[in-house]
C-alpha cells in the first residue's frame, strides 16, 4: 500500500514537473520572440558614436588616411584610429598633469608633441616592418616563380601563383600584380609600379631581372634559383648584423628618454621644477639639450646602421 502511494505521488510530481516546465519553454519562446522584434529581428543596435564613425569613414579625409593605414599595415578603420589618437591624448595629459604636475598649457602642448611623435614613429616602424617582412619572403617567391617557370608555365601564371600560394604581405602585393596583368596593363608598367610600392634594394633587383628576362629572353628558373640563394645568404648577414648591433640601437632609444623622464620626476618632487627652463637662460639650455638629444638620436642610428 506505502509503496503504490509513493509510486503515485512520483507520477503525479512528474505531471506536474512536465507541466510547469511546458510553460516555462512557451513563457521563454514569447519572450524570445518580443526580444526579435524589440531589437529588430537581431539587427544591431549602433551607437551614436559608431554612426558619427561610419559618416566619417565615407569623406575625403578619411579615404586618404585610410590609404595610409594600409601602407603602414595598422588595421583600423580611419575613425578607430582617430579615437585612439584622441584617447591616447587624453591619457597622456592625464599622466602629465596629475602624476608629474606638469603646467596644464605646456601639457597640453607637450602631449601634442608627444602624440605626433609617437604616431610619426608607428607609422615608420609598421611600414619598415612590412617591407621588411615582404623581403624576407623574396627568396621564397624566387623559388616560386622559378619553380612555375621549369614546370612550363608562364611568368604570368606563376605570378597568379605567388598571389594564391605566399602568405601575406606579399600575397596581397602578387595579387594587385595579377589583377593589374590580367586587366590588360603593359608588364614593365605594372612591375615598376609594384616597385615603386616597396622601394627596397633587393626588391629592385628582382624587378630588374624580371624585366630583362622579360624583354631578352634566357633560362628564367636559373637566373632566379641563383638570386634566391644569394637572397638567403644576406638575409642571415644582416641577421647577425642585427643581433650584434642591437645594443647600441636601444640606446639611442634609450638615451633620450632617461632625461626626460628625469626632469618629469624632479618636477612631481620639487613644485615649479620646469618653471627654470622657460626662463631667458632656461631657454637656451633646453634648446641645447633638444639639440643635443636628436643629435645623439642620429648619430648612433647613422652608426648601427650598416648596410649590406
Amino acid at each position: 500500500m506505502i509503496e503504490a502511494s509513493i509510486a503515485a505521488l512520483a507520477f503525479f510530481l512528474l505531471i506536474v514537473g512536465l507541466y510547469f516546465l511546458l510553460g516555462y519553454r512557451k513563457e521563454k519562446k514569447e519572450w524570445r520572440k518580443k526580444t526579435h522584434q524589440f531589437y529588430r529581428e537581431g539587427e544591431k543596435r549602433k551607437s551614436v558614436l559608431v554612426l558619427w564613425g561610419a559618416k566619417f569613414d565615407q569623406t575625403e579625409t578619411a579615404k586618404e588616411m585610410e590609404g595610409k593605414l594600409q601602407n603602414a599595415n595598422i588595421p583600423f578603420t580611419p575613425s578607430e584610429f582617430l579615437g585612439a589618437l584622441i584617447v591616447s591624448y587624453m591619457g597622456i595629459l592625464f599622466v602629465l598633469v596629475n602624476f608629474f604636475k606638469v603646467p596644464t598649457l605646456i601639457a597640453l602642448a607637450l602631449s601634442l608633441m608627444l602624440l605626433e611623435a609617437g604616431r610619426r614613429m608607428l607609422f615608420k616602424i609598421r611600414k619598415d616592418r612590412r617591407r621588411q617582412m615582404l623581403i624576407d619572403q623574396l627568396p621564397d617567391i624566387c623559388r616560386l616563380l622559378a619553380n612555375s617557370t621549369r614546370s612550363g608555365m608562364t611568368l604570368n601564371q606563376g605570378i597568379q601563383l605567388a598571389a594564391k600560394e605566399m602568405a601575406e604581405p606579399a600575397k596581397s602585393e602578387f595579387k594587385h600584380l595579377a589583377h593589374e596583368l590580367s586587366l590588360g596593363i603593359d608588364f614593365g608598367t605594372a612591375i615598376r609600379t609594384l616597385e615603386k610600392r616597396i622601394d627596397n634594394k633587393e626588391f629592385h633587383l628582382f624587378t630588374a631581372t624580371l624585366l630583362i628576362q622579360k624583354r631578352a629572353g634566357g633560362n628564367l628558373y636559373a637566373v632566379l634559383d641563383e638570386m634566391s640563394q644569394t637572397l638567403d645568404e644576406r638575409k642571415l648577414l644582416k641577421q647577425e648584423i642585427k643581433t650584434m648591433t642591437a645594443e647600441h640601437r636601444y640606446i639611442a632609444y634609450i638615451v633620450p628618454v632617461i632625461p626626460i623622464f628625469l626632469v618629469l620626476m624632479m618636477n612631481n618632487v620639487v613644485d615649479g621644477f620646469l618653471d627654470a627652463l622657460f626662463s631667458g637662460i632656461g631657454l637656451i639650455l633646453l634648446a641645447i639639450f633638444i639639440a643635443g638629444t636628436v643629435a645623439t638620436f642620429f648619430i648612433i642610428n647613422k652608426i648601427t646602421n650598416i648596410r649590406v
